[in-house]
């Protein structure tokens, strides 16, 4: 989380005494957002709601005590980054040892001192902002690292599809050759068609960032769906000899977005065969995994036996500008679009997508969506 300018940082006070919450809300008020708690669980509870920049939490408390209260925010993902600071009015410096010791932050003692307060609740905040500005930084270089490196190649995979448009047309003027004139044609229809696949992901991850997104909802049947997509990718599968089957359950038509979910599984096809050899085998699954009267849940498998994804790299190929390899990349294209985008409306179809993948043995991208039944009437 990156604090917004001019935002006050965040408290959590935990301690069982309301004359102690008055005295610490008393010295910080003024430099900070308070929230406060009484016993161990309201503790817990408050910090996951509101989650705090800081926490000053007593250790005498009953039911729990500090120690058990600061065990469970460490054990929660949603609490463990935040630091805290023991109060308690305990003297014997085991405790303060112990406190240390668990990873508390620091420690402030009993009766408050205003100043002791303020120096080492401030002392602490700084820390955390710095923490955080070194983190933004970071962030934002990466991130603009990252769309540069996707400008490039957006550059590299607009002029490909071009350059060979062009240089089809120069050739078709040369020749006479039917054979060659049929086949001139059909690379230039190839390259037109990714050229305008990529202009539309460049429009549609546009959409995404500024919450334009809608489904439409038509009839339609997954026989249709699967005769576009072979449509364009068949001869490319031909070409590299590769092995595509089809493991289709009987579906009934169906009513939802067919243009975005045809996008989808024609994503994940292309993945699947840019990054399997040639004699390779790809295979397509869809399958009913849930169903009532008016939904039925799909559960679609796309598998193949080429080069694989790297366990490092397997969530970053959903983010958008980001790919798993760029030496792969390079050698195979692509602007590292497709895959965000299918995640996108996968997502606003009440499904999720994930990967199981090894590398030099496959992938197996798996997705889920909910879709309405057609019902005749």
């Amino acid at each position: 989380m990156i604090i917004e300018e001019n935002k006050k940082n965040s408290i959590l006070i935990v301690d069982d005494e309301d004359a102690n919450i008055v005295a610490l809300t008393y010295i910080l008020e003024n430099d900070f957002e308070l929230y406060t708690a009484i016993n161990g669980q309201g503790a817990i509870n408050a910090a996951k709601m509101f989650q705090p920049d800081l926490i000053l939490l007593d250790i005498l408390m009953p039911e729990m005590d500090g120690y058990e209260v600061f065990a469970e925010l460490k054990a929660s993902d949603k609490t463990r980054e935040i630091p805290i600071i023991f109060i308690t009015g305990l003297s014997e410096s085991s405790h303060e040892i112990k406190g240390l010791e668990l990873g508390a932050a620091d420690y402030i003692p009993k009766p408050f001192v205003n100043e002791i307060v303020k120096l080492r609740v401030s002392n602490q905040m700084r820390i955390i902002n710095q923490m955080r500005l070194i983190v933004k930084k970071e962030f934002e270089e990466a991130s603009s690292r990252a769309k540069m490196d996707f400008l490039v190649r957006m550059s590299h995979e607009l002029l490909t599809p071009m350059n060979c448009i062009i240089g089809m047309l120069q050739l078709l003027k040369m020749t006479n050759d039917p054979d060659m004139v049929k086949m001139y044609h059909e690379e230039i229809e190839t390259a037109t068609a990714n050229l305008l696949e990529l202009i539309h992901n460049l429009l549609e991850i546009s959409e995404n960032d500024e919450s334009q997104f809608t489904l439409e909802n038509v009839v339609f049947t997954f026989d249709k769906v699967f005769e576009k997509i072979m449509n364009e990718l068949g001869r490319n599968v031909l070409k590299k000899q590769q092995q595509l089957t089809f493991d289709i359950e009987p579906l009934m038509p169906l009513i939802g977005d067919e243009e975005r979910l045809t996008k989808v599984i024609r994503n994940l096809l292309i993945n699947a065969h840019k990054f399997t050899p040639e004699r390779g085998h790809i295979n397509i699954s869809v399958k009913t995994e849930d169903e009532d009267k008016d939904t039925v849940t799909l559960k679609i498998e796309v598998s193949d036996n080429g080069i694989g994804i790297a366990d490092e790299h397997k969530e970053s190929i959903f983010t958008s500008f980001e790919q798993a390899d760029k030496s792969v990349t390079r050698k195979h294209g692509g602007i590292g679009l497709g895959l965000p985008i299918s995640k996108r409306i996968i997502e606003m179809m009440g499904g999720k997508i994930w990967l199981e993948s090894e590398l030099d043995k496959g992938s197996k991208f798996t997705f889920t969506c909910n879709i309405l039944k057609h019902k005749e009437k």
